[in-house]
């Protein structure tokens, strides 16, 4: 019987929105693996520090009602513990439970930090530079590996997220009323694991749509900057010779002068002088959204006390906002503790999203497995990743590989 035009169009209509399921099904399933692993890193970096303050008893400070030292002071104690040490960067206690933080660099230039309790300047341990939070950043942004190719590398994930977010919400018919769908599970129906573990990843990734765009756009981002994409740095100051390193009562009066330059200024870093001669550089964050510490500047001579640039981040072009933003808005730093959660539990669910991808089609075999030739969950479901197993587990491998070297290069080895 021939088919009506009606019925012909209905269907190629499945049939098309058949296709548009292979691809979701066939990228989640076969990419499941390195995706998993990109994601729950990145989702742990979001309190990759907290991770750190809860392992290390150095970090953590008790809050006090009372002012806390200056920065100067911080910087002194450091220096009276590390006498042979450069200093190289002074961060403020993240929150009020925190400790200082001060990188330094030994004479065999290993890089450590030490953490100083914010009231007291007293140095409560020097440890190694390569901790926790270093771990999951480099292992989620590049694998351990050289930047221009372990960031293509991750950053490809962003692409195969878009499209399974586009193909997604194409098998989805009319998703818009799966926001409302709460998952039920109704005990003693056929096949209600498979259903159930269906109606969750339709329902979680709904609520996750907004943040699943804002980490596809800032991971094409990153790749288009590997690639040459990059904005423009920001103003440099003129370069200053014979430059010492202040602490004490030097250091704060430094920093008077660059809070006297920009009295808006929330300072959250110090860097010191370096090679290239630019003096003390006081950064952090002020009227501009979106940007990190560096983009709000302040440059001081620590000879004389002469202000040798000022910058804004309000002053930057749109490129350099972009670049700004990306960071801020990929690991949600811009809101301190609250975002940052906020972010952990919107990886929490992308992973999981992932994860019960793979259940899905796992349930579904089961269900139409041969029971001539049974096999155990993990045997069908490795078999059923495919050749694209191998790759995904070999990158995991090379950038846990990689690990060592990096702790022994951070330490000076």
């Amino acid at each position: 019987m021939a088919l009506t035009p009606v019925q012909a169009g209905r269907q190629t209509h499945r049939k098309g929105r058949s296709a548009w399921w292979w691809v979701h099904h066939w990228l989640g399933l076969k990419l499941a693996i390195f995706m998993t692993f990109v994601l729950a890193t990145g989702t742990l970096a979001t309190l990759s520090n907290e991770i750190d303050w809860l392992v290390d008893p150095a970090q953590r400070v008790m809050p006090r009602e009372v002012p806390t030292a200056s920065w100067g002071d911080w910087a002194a104690a450091v220096k009276a513990a590390e006498p042979e040490a450069t200093l190289q960067y002074l961060a403020a206690p993240l929150d009020p439970w925190f400790a200082a933080r001060v990188v330094i660099e030994r004479p065999d230039g290993g890089l450590r930090i030490a953490y100083v309790d914010p009231w007291t300047s007293e140095v409560r341990g020097v440890h190694g530079w390569f901790n926790v939070n270093r771990f999951l950043r480099n292992t989620h942004r590049h694998l351990m590996m050289p930047v221009d190719i372990g960031v293509p590398i991750v950053g490809s994930m962003a692409l195969v997220l878009l499209v399974s977010m586009i193909t997604g919400l194409v098998t989805y018919k009319k998703f818009w009323r799966g926001f409302t769908r709460l998952p039920q599970w109704r005990k003693g129906r056929q096949g209600e694991a498979r259903r159930f573990t269906g109606d969750l990843h339709r329902f979680a990734g709904l609520w996750s749509i907004w943040f699943l765009a804002l980490i596809i756009v800032t991971g094409v981002w990153y790749v288009v900057e590997v690639f040459g994409g990059q904005a423009p740095p920001g103003p440099r100051p003129k370069v200053v010779t014979g430059a010492a390193q202040p602490v004490g009562s030097e250091l704060d009066a430094v920093i008077a002068r660059a809070q006297a330059a920009d009295p808006g200024l929330r300072i959250a870093g110090v860097s010191f002088p370096d090679d290239k001669g630019r003096g003390v550089l006081v950064a952090g964050q002020a009227k501009a959204i979106l940007v990190r510490d560096r983009a709000n500047a302040v440059w001081v001579d620590p000879r004389n006390g002469e202000v040798l640039l000022t910058a804004r981040g309000e002053d930057l072009n749109l490129h350099q906002r972009i670049s700004e933003a990306a960071d801020p808005l990929h690991f949600g730093t811009f809101g301190g503790l609250a975002t940052r959660l906020i972010w952990f539990v919107f990886g929490v669910v992308m992973t999981g999203l992932s994860v019960t991808g793979v259940m899905i089609y796992s349930l579904r075999m089961a269900r139409a497995q041969d029971e001539a030739r049974p096999r155990h969950g993990l045997v069908r479901l490795w078999v059923s990743f495919g050749p694209a197993a191998y790759p995904a587990l070999g990158l995991i491998l090379i950038s846990l590989a990689l690990t060592p070297g990096a702790v022994i290069a951070a330490s000076g080895g």
